[in-house]
C-alpha cells in the first residue's frame, strides 16, 4: 500500500522533469538559432561594399561550412563555364581601340592572330610628365578568344607602394597602425589601387606588417614585400626575400608562377599541394597576379576566364621575371587608377577591367587588405 501512496507523487516528479527537458529541448535550439541570426546579421551589416553574396560566403567560410560554400561555387560554375571561342564583345572591342603612345611598346600576343590594339600599351597615370602606369590587353589563350586580360605596367621609379589592412583581413588596425580606407591625406599623390590575396588562413602562408605578425611567415612560399622606401618586390620567402629592417610589408600567397624567368611547370597539377583547396586549377575563373621585371617594374595582371597557367603565361608575357598569384573570384578582384586632369584634379577612378566591384571600393571601409600606389 505504500507504494500505491507513493506511485502518484512520483509520477508528478517525472512529468514535472519531463516539461523541464522539453523546455530545454526547445531553448537550447531556439537560442542557438539566435546566435547564429545574430552572427549572419552582424556580417551582413559590416561596413565597406562586399556584396551580400560575398558576405555570406565569408560567413561560411569562417564557421566551419567552407565545403558548402565550395560546393555551392562548383555547382554555379558548372552551369555558367567560360564561353570557349567567339569574338570580343563591343566593351572589349572599345578597350582594344586605344593607341600606344611613343613611348610604349607592344607586349606580345598569346593569340595569333593579333587583333588591331592588342597588346598595345597606353599611358594613364604620369609623374613628372613620365608614363608611370601603362596599361593594355591581351586574350589569355587560344581558347577563350572572347576574353580580355588587363595588364598594368607600374614604373618603380617613379611610384611608391602602401599596403593597408582590412577590418576582417588580416584585422587589428589599431595594433598594425594602418586604415581600412582612403581618405583626406591618403588621397593625395594617389595613383592606382589594386585586391591582395587569399584569406590568410587559406593562403599557406604568413602576413607581416608595421612590425606585428599576423601569421608567421612561412619559408620558400611565394612573398610580396614592400621596403621602407616605398620599393615592392616579389621572391620565395627566406631565399629571394627575407627579413631586414627596411621590411614594412610581407605578404604570402601560395607558390611562385614565375621564377627567374621561368614558369613554374606543371601548374595545373598537385592542385591541393601547390595552390590550396579553394584553388580550382581545372577552372577557368576570375584571376589576378603580380609580377616584377627585371628593373623592378611591377605588373599586375586581372582577367575572366583564367587558369593559373595562362596567368602565369601573362605575367611572363609582359615581363615578369618573379611573379604569384593574388586573390580570385569577382568579388576580390579589383585594380583601378585615378587618372589627374592638367589642372591637378584627381578624376573619378577608372577599372582595368570589367570586374563586379565599384571603381570606389577602396574609399569605403575593405574587408580585406589591399594595396595603394602614389607618385614619389
Amino acid at each position: 500500500m505504500n507504494w500505491v501512496r507513493r506511485r502518484p507523487a512520483a509520477f508528478a516528479h517525472w512529468i514535472k522533469s519531463a516539461s523541464k527537458l522539453k523546455k530545454t529541448l526547445i531553448a537550447v535550439p531556439s537560442l542557438f538559432l539566435v546566435v547564429v541570426f545574430w552572427s549572419v546579421s552582424t556580417a551582413l551589416l559590416a561596413p565597406g561594399t562586399d556584396p551580400l553574396s560575398a558576405r555570406l560566403a565569408e560567413w561560411g567560410r569562417n564557421h566551419y561550412l567552407g565545403f558548402v560554400v565550395t560546393a555551392l561555387e562548383n555547382a554555379q560554375y558548372s552551369v555558367s563555364k567560360p564561353k570557349v571561342g567567339g569574338t570580343l564583345d563591343a566593351g572589349a572591342k572599345q578597350l582594344l581601340a586605344q593607341e600606344a603612345t611613343h613611348y610604349a611598346e607592344m607586349i606580345p600576343s598569346l593569340v595569333t592572330p593579333a587583333l588591331p590594339g592588342e597588346g598595345n600599351l597606353k599611358t594613364v597615370f604620369k609623374v613628372n610628365g613620365q608614363p608611370a602606369i601603362q596599361v593594355g590587353y591581351l586574350r589569355p589563350d587560344q581558347d577563350h578568344t572572347s576574353y580580355l586580360a588587363g595588364i598594368a605596367i607600374m614604373q618603380s621609379s617613379l611610384l611608391k607602394f602602401v599596403q593597408h589592412p582590412g577590418f576582417s583581413e588580416p584585422g587589428k588596425l589599431k595594433e598594425i597602425g594602418s586604415t581600412d580606407v582612403l581618405k583626406g591625406e591618403e588621397l593625395q599623390g594617389l595613383a592606382a589601387t589594386f585586391n591582395s590575396a587569399f584569406k590568410i588562413k587559406d593562403s599557406l602562408g604568413g602576413y607581416y606588417q608595421n612590425g606585428v605578425t599576423i601569421k608567421p611567415l612561412v619559408d620558400h612560399k611565394a612573398t610580396l614585400v614592400i621596403h621602407s622606401d616605398g620599393t615592392l618586390d616579389i621572391g620565395t620567402w627566406g631565399d629571394e626575400v627575407t627579413m631586414d629592417s627596411t621590411v614594412v610589408t610581407a605578404r604570402q600567397n601560395l607558390s611562385l608562377l614565375i621564377d627567374n624567368g621561368v614558369v613554374t611547370p606543371d601548374l595545373n597539377k598537385s592542385v591541393l599541394v601547390n595552390w590550396g583547396f579553394t584553388v580550382k586549377n581545372a577552372h577557368f575563373v576570375w584571376r589576378s597576379g603580380i609580377g616584377v621585371d627585371a628593373n623592378g617594374n611591377v605588373i599586375y595582371v586581372a582577367g575572366n576566364s583564367l587558369s593559373v597557367q595562362s596567368l602565369a603565361d601573362l605575367l611572363k608575357t609582359a615581363g615578369a621575371v618573379r611573379a604569384m598569384e593574388l586573390d580570385i573570384n569577382p568579388a576580390w578582384i579589383s585594380y583601378m587608377w585615378y587618372p589627374v586632369t592638367n589642372a591637378g584634379v584627381q578624376e573619378y577612378p577608372h577599372k582595368l577591367v570589367a570586374f563586379d566591384r565599384p571603381a570606389t571600393r577602396y574609399l569605403s571601409p575593405s574587408s580585406r587588405d589591399f594595396f595603394a600606389v602614389y607618385a614619389r
